[in-house]
Order: C-alpha cells, then sequence, then structure tokens
C-alpha cells in the first residue's frame, strides 16, 4: 500500500512542485491536499524516505498532519535501520536494507552471509563493536540484543572502598579504551577491588569468570566487603546455582553454560586472564556479546606466545605497573630474590649430559617450540626428543641435592621465626618435602576439605612450613608469609611473578625473601638468570 500524506495550508508553487519530485498529487478530501509517495520517482530524484519525511517537516507555508508525518518517519527508520540480534544457534547476526560493507570495512572483519536470515552472520564479541560502527557509519540500530542500553542492575550500588592512586590509573585507563583491557597487577595489589569498583561504577549485570572454586568464595567476601550489594550477589557452579545481578561462575562452568550467561551479562570479568588462550576458555569470552570487559592477570605474556589471543576477545593491556614500583610506595612489602646453585652428583651429571646430548641430536636444530610443534603433527622423532627433554627436567627438578639445600634453608628461616612456602611443581616431591620438614601440605589431588583445614592451620600459626605445588600459584593468600623458597615450576614468567607475589602482602617491618634453589650448568640455571632479567622494577 502506498504511503499517503495530507498537507493543510497553504503550497507555494516551489514547495508544490519538490513535492511532486518524490509524490504524486491525488487531489484534495476534506478540504487537505492529498499527496502518494512514488517510489519511481523517488528513485529518478534520489531521495531517500528520510529526505521525503525532511522536506515535510521543512514545509513553511503549510503543515503535514501529524499523524502522515510521523507514519512516514517510522517508514524511513524501518528502511535505513539496521537490526542487530542473536540468533537461536549463539551467533549474532545485523541485517539492514541498506548497504552493510561499508561498515564492515570500517570494522576490518567480512562475515558469512546467511541467505535463508538475509542477514550477516558474526561472532558474538563483535556485538558492542558492531553497533558503534553502524551508529558512526549513519545507521539507526535496532539493537534486539539489549546489552548497551539495558541489562541494568536492579538498584545503584556503592563502591565503599578507597582506591589506591595505581588503582585509580588503572581504572580510568580501563574506562579510556571503552570499558575494555587487561589490567596485569603483581599478586597482592588488589587487582579485584578494581574490577569491583569497576562494577559499581557501569552499574550492569555482571559475570565473574574465576579460575577455582575456592576463588569464588572470595569474590563473593570481597562484593560484600567493598559494596552494599547485599542480595544482588550469587554463584553458579556445581550445585549452588544462582543467577544473579552479579554472578562469580567458574572458567568450566561459564564454557558449559554460555548460552545461559550470553544474554544476561554486559559485563565479564575474567580473573587470571591468562587462562582464556586455552580453546574452551576462549570459546567463552567469542561467545558472549558482553560490551564491557576486564582481564585480571599479574601478567599477561604466555611462554607459547598465545597471550595476544586475549587482545582481540577482552582488549589490550591498557595498565601494567611493576612489584618494584608498588614497594617503593609501600604499597608491597620489600623483597629480595636470592639465587642458590647446588651441583649434581657425578653420575647424575654424566646422566644429564648423556640426555643433552641425545636431545640436541634428536631435535636437528629445532628450538624446543619447533620441535613441540612437530611432535603435535605426528612426527616420531620429535615425540622422541620430547620425551628425553622430560627425562632431563626430572632427573635436575628432582635431584635430591635440591632437597637438602632447601631443608637447610628452612631450618635456617624458622630459627628466625619465619612464615616459609616451599613451591614445587611435582607433587611426590611435594611430599617428601613435607615429610622431611614436619611441613602442612596441600596439592591438587587432596580433596577440598583437607586442602582448606592444612591452609587454614597454616594461616593461623606464628611460623611455619606450607608446601604447595602448582594448586598454590593462585588465589593462596596467606599474608603474613615472608619466606619462599622455589624449587622446582614450569620456567614461566607467570609463575615466577605469581609465586613472588604470595610473599608481598605488606604488613608492619615485613621484608620478603624469595631463594631460588636450582642445579648449576643446566636448563634451571639459565632460566633463572633470564627470569632475574625480568623488569621487576
Amino acid at each position: 500500500m502506498a504511503l499517503r500524506f495530507r498537507v493543510k495550508g497553504w503550497l507555494s508553487r516551489e514547495e508544490f512542485e519538490t513535492l511532486t519530485e518524490f509524490a504524486r498529487y491525488a487531489g484534495r478530501s476534506g478540504g487537505l491536499a492529498v499527496f502518494e509517495v512514488d517510489p519511481e520517482r523517488m528513485r529518478r530524484s534520489g531521495y531517500t524516505l528520510a529526505d521525503v519525511a525532511a522536506v515535510l517537516q521543512g514545509l513553511e507555508g503549510a503543515e503535514v498532519v501529524e499523524e502522515d508525518l510521523e507514519a512516514l518517519k517510522r517508514a524511513a527508520w524501518e528502511e535505513s535501520k539496521a537490526t542487530v540480534w542473536l540468533g537461536e544457534d549463539g551467533w549474532l547476526y545485523a541485517s539492514s536494507r541498506r548497504l552493510l560493507k561499508p561498515v564492515f570495512e570500517k570494522l576490518g572483519f567480512t562475515p558469512a552471509y546467511d541467505r535463508s536470515l538475509r542477514a550477516f552472520r558474526l561472532p558474538p564479541h563483535w556485538y558492542a563493536r558492531l553497533v558503534e560502527a553502524l551508529k558512526s557509519s549513519g545507521f539507526p540500530v535496532e539493537d534486539r540484543v539489549g546489552l548497551l542500553e539495558g541489562a541494568r542492575l536492579p538498584r545503584r550500588i556503592e563502591f565503599r572502598g578507597q582506591l589506591r592512586e595505581y588503582q585509580e590509573e588503572a581504572l580510568k585507563a580501563w574506562e579510556a579504551n571503552g570499558g575494555r583491557g587487561v589490567i596485569a597487577l603483581p599478586t597482592g595489589a588488589g587487582k579485584t577491588v578494581v574490577a569491583i569498583a569497576a562494577a559499581a561504577r557501569l552499574g550492569v549485570w555482571t559475570l565473574v569468570v574465576v579460575y577455582t572454586k575456592e576463588h569464588i568464595h572470595q569474590w563473593i567476601q570481597a562484593f560484600q566487603r567493598f559494596t552494599d550489594a547485599e542480595g544482588l550477589v550469587g554463584a553458579y557452579y556445581g550445585e549452588e546455582k544462582r543467577l544473579a545481578p552479579i554472578t562469580v561462575t567458574t572458567y568450566q562452568t561459564a564454557y558449559r553454560k554460555t548460552r545461559l550467561f550470553a544474554q544476561r551479562y554486559a559485563f565479564l570479568v575474567f580473573d587470571e586472564a591468562h587462562h582464556l588462550p586455552a580453546d574452551k576458555f576462549k570459546a567463552i569470552a567469542s561467545s558472549m556479546p558482553a560490551p564491557y570487559r576486564m582481564g585480571l592477570s599479574a601478567t599477561i605474556e604466555r611462554e607459547d606466545g598465545k597471550h595476544e589471543e586475549v587482545f582481540p576477545l577482552v582488549g589490550g593491556v591498557v595498565y601494567h605497573t611493576t612489584p618494584g614500583r608498588l614497594t617503593s610506595e609501600g604499597y608491597l612489602a620489600p623483597f629480595t630474590i636470592r639465587l642458590v646453585k647446588v651441583e649434581l652428583s657425578p653420575e647424575r651429571r654424566r646422566e644429564y649430559e648423556r640426555l643433552r646430548r641425545e636431545y640436541q641430536r634428536l631435535a636437528g636444530g629445532r628450538s624446543f617450540q619447533e620441535v613441540l610443534a612437530a611432535a603435535r603433527k605426528g612426527d616420531p622423532t620429535a615425540a622422541e626428543a620430547l620425551r628425553v627433554h622430560a627425562r632431563m627436567r626430572e632427573l635436575v627438578q628432582e635431584a635430591p641435592e635440591k632437597l637438602e639445600e632447601v631443608e637447610r634453608i628452612v631450618r635456617s628461616e624458622l630459627a628466625k621465626g619465619s612464615k616459609i612456602i616451599v613451591f614445587t611443581q611435582y607433587r611426590k616431591q611435594a611430599e617428601e618435602l613435607a615429610r622431611r620438614l614436619g611441613a602442612h601440605l596441600i596439592h591438587g589431588e587432596m580433596d577440598a576439605a583437607r586442602r582448606k583445614r592444612e591452609l587454614e592451620a597454616f594461616k593461623s600459626a606464628e611460623r611455619g612450613v606450607l608446601v604447595v605445588t602448582t594448586v598454590g600459584d593462585e588465589g593462596l593468600d596467606i599474608p603474613d608469609a615472608n619466606v619462599g623458597v622455589f624449587v622446582s615450576g614450569t620456567g614461566s614468567r607467570r609463575q615466577y611473578l605469581q609465586r613472588l607475589g604470595r610473599l608481598l602482602r605488606p604488613s608492619p617491618g615485613k621484608k620478603a625473601v624469595l631463594y631460588e634453589v636450582v642445579v648449576a650448568g643446566t636448563s634451571e640455571e639459565y632460566q633463572a638468570r633470564r627470569r632475574r632479567s625480568l623488569s621487576l622494577y
């Protein structure tokens, strides 16, 4: 049915001729001049319906009936709008009667086209950037996702904490980046508080994704401590499943329930964001349209270089500072790092050198990453090289000589009244050290209740020793621990900084010491030198 509009009042000849460039005069009815919009005339004259509405609004001696003008405006909006929605399949879709290609060129992304829906299909994490690009290209947007304007919390929440100078700097840098990006702060520097302050400022439904169940409770307690969000915070994992306006969940649960979370939460917080590049965890960020995203980590860099995969999904690193800076400003405890070298027995040294030569022969001049890639592709020589490499590493990291040195260090520090955490990579080594030292022990194969008992017993002690495997690299909060002993690990920068960070919670008169026990003349010594070259200050 043709669009009509009625004009009351006097039209000048010039105005009448202008109207007939896009409409046919249909006579008079009830004292009003009646016109029918003519698509062919519009095409010839280069008019859009939005142009027609603008002309009609600008008439001087006459006036268009209000309901007719509103109908034209609605038709103009339908003609020029772009519609954005989440499909039942979880993908983001965009459609318009106008050409969308210039918008995608602006985004630098060419999506697939679904002919049955007459729409372009995009990964959901493009949502905010797509809407922004559409609006900046002059498209009225029908946003059926609704997370940019909707998803408000049921009530405003107040942040009750006091941000330190560097925390405020981090939050402002994140806000300046459109509410996206990674904040890299040393362990113990209060990353959680920055995210909670951001959630309070945004005032939208928030999903916090953490690595362990223990972290869930820590985050909920932090929200209760730093905000008045009582009743708005819930946990969704295992047997506890409450979809609250502020929900804390694990990476594993978020991966399984992405579709459940996708249309509710406008702000995503990824704690320990260095886990995101794992394929299934990466799917959490790519499958959710949340416009606001924050990654938190002590250091975002990964040894495999995959940290760069986080940036398109969360945003680049918007803020970073070092332990040294925060120590100098009094926010973290001052620290010393001591490298302690031990020698292998002659027999073990000969075995190590034999394995090293065998590895070099099998690697054939390839880097370790190249050998690893070849093994994944089924190269049997590369696979054998990896087995030899693993044996070398085991021989060095589990050397008895290291255990004897750790005993000496611990006995000396206990005599000073220290509270000591011993970090190892292997359960067997951890159990042996705990036995020798009469220490508390935590490893990943313990049930949660036993881990909690061991941790609470150590936390309540004035001094003592706790031996932990990699399960203690994240989320271990023992403010008064002042000595760390690094026995074995992955060699990664991230693990090193995490373990150092466990010692840096400040307290009056506290000075932290991290001992690195390595075997001289091996890859361990090289890794230690490389770690010591890191910019901690």
